[in-house]
C-alpha cells in the first residue's frame, strides 16, 4: 500500500494532529464487498486507542493526491487480547470505502484519530433491541458481544440485509446465538425474500417496549423508519441510540440554506488566546479557524465524533449536520464547528 494513510505528512505532524499511524496486522474479507482490517496499535499510542464498543476510528487517508477523512465504527469489541478492527463495506461511489476494499494490504500504514463516539451501551439493566442495515451491523456487532461478555442484559437483533450473500459476519452471529440461546435472539431480514423494512416489520419486532434501550444502525432510510416506528410505539426517545455516517455537503449547504444576516467578523478563542477575524462567506466555524491560522481541535469533519466541539457566547450559527450533540448541549450554546455556519452578524466561539 507504500503510503495510504500518510500521504505528504511525517508520523511526527500526524501525531501532532491527533492522528497515529497504525500497521495494517490482517485483510480479512468479508463479504464480496465488505472488508475488515485488523491494526497493530504501536505500544506508544496504546493508551490513546481504548475504546468503548461501539465506538469508531476516523481514518486519515490520501487518495489520487487529495485528503480524504471517513469514519468507520469498530467491529472489534475491547476484550483482553483483541486486536482493534474495523469493518468496512463497498459503496457506490465512496472513494475510500472502495480505496480501501480494492487496496489494503496487510504491511501497510493507515493514519487515523483515536477512538470516538457516544454509540455505546447505556448504563442500565434493561434489554437491548438492535436494529442494524448492512454495514450498520459493524458497531452493533461490538456492542452485541460486549454486552454478553459482561452484563446479564437480553439482546434482540433485527439485522436486515439485500440478500444472503451480503450478511456480515453471519457464521459469527450465528455461533453467539447458539452460545447464548437464552439471552441473544437474531433476525434476519432479507430484502430478497420480505422486501424493504417498513414500519410493520418493526412492529412486531420491537413487541412490547416496556423496558428496553434500542440502538439502531444503517441507511438513511432504514434508520429513519426505525426509528419513528420504535418511538411511536412508545419507546422514549431518550432510550434510542442512533449512529449515522452520513457524509454532509457543507458547501451545498451553505449555498442553498436560508436566507440569513451577513457574518463581518468571527472572534475565536482558543488555547488561552483571542483572535478575531473577518469571515468568508460558506466557511464553516473550523475552517475559519484554519484560515486565522488556528490548530482547532478536530477529527472526523461529519458532525459525528464531537471532537470540534466549542460553546457560542456571541452569535448564532446553523449545524448542517449533528449525531454528536444532545439537545441539552445544543441549548446551551455547544456546536460542532466542523458543521456550523455563522448566521448573525458578529459570532464569538469559544473552545473549551
Amino acid at each position: 500500500m507504500g503510503q495510504p494513510g500518510g500521504g505528504p505528512d511525517s508520523q511526527d505532524d500526524s501525531a501532532a494532529n491527533g492522528f497515529a499511524p497504525l500497521r495494517i496486522k490482517q485483510v480479512v474479507r468479508e463479504t464480496g464487498d465488505a472488508v475488515s482490517l485488523v491494526f497493530d496499535v504501536p505500544a506508544p499510542h496504546r493508551p490513546r486507542f481504548c475504546y468503548q464498543a461501539g465506538q469508531f476510528l476516523t481514518l486519515r487517508v490520501h487518495v489520487n493526491g487529495l485528503e480524504h477523512r471517513r469514519c468507520y465504527s469498530m467491529s472489534s469489541s475491547p476484550m483482553a487480547g483483541e486486536d482493534l478492527r474495523i469493518t468496512v463495506k463497498r459503496d457506490p461511489g465512496g472513494v475510500v470505502s472502495n480505496w480501501l476494499n480494492d487496496t489494503a494490504t496487510a504491511g501497510g500504514e493507515i493514519h487515523a484519530a483515536p477512538p470516538a463516539g457516544r454509540f455505546v451501551l447505556s448504563d442500565t439493566n434493561r434489554d437491548v433491541v438492535a436494529f442494524a442495515g448492512g454495514s450498520g451491523i459493524t458497531p452493533v456487532f461490538s456492542l452485541i458481544r460486549w454486552a454478553l461478555a459482561n452484563t446479564t442484559r437480553t439482546i434482540r437483533l433485527f439485522y436486515a440485509n439485500r440478500t444472503r450473500e451480503s450478511v456480515i459476519f453471519a457464521d459469527a452471529l450465528a455461533r453467539l446465538a447458539d452460545r447464548h440461546p437464552d439471552r441473544l435472539v437474531i433476525e434476519h431480514h432479507l430484502d430478497e425474500d420480505r422486501g424493504v423494512v417498513h414500519a410493520g416489520h418493526v412492529e412486531r419486532f420491537v413487541g412490547r417496549p416496556d423496558d428496553v434501550d434500542v440502538y439502531i444502525c444503517g441507511p438513511a432510510a432504514f434508520m429513519d423508519t426505525v426509528e419513528a416506528t420504535v418511538v411511536g410505539a412508545g419507546v422514549p426517545a431518550d432510550r434510542v441510540r442512533l449512529e449515522r455516517f452520513d457524509t454532509p455537503d457543507v458547501a451545498a449547504a451553505a449555498a442553498n440554506g436560508p436566507a440569513v444576516t451577513a457574518t463581518e467578523r468571527v472572534t475565536i478563542h482558543l488555547d488561552r488566546q483571542r483572535t478575531t477575524v473577518a469571515y468568508r462567506d460558506g466557511e464553516t466555524l473550523l475552517q475559519t479557524a484554519r484560515s486565522a491560522g488556528l490548530r482547532a481541535p478536530s477529527s472526523c469533519e461529519t458532525g459525528s465524533c464531537g471532537t470540534c466541539m466549542a460553546r457560542l457566547t456571541e452569535g448564532s450559527a446553523r449545524m448542517i449536520n449533528n449525531n454528536a450533540l444532545t439537545a441539552d448541549e445544543v441549548a446551551e450554546g455547544w456546536v460542532l464547528t466542523c458543521q456550523s455556519l455563522p448566521t448573525s452578524r458578529t459570532i464569538t466561539v469559544v473552545y473549551e
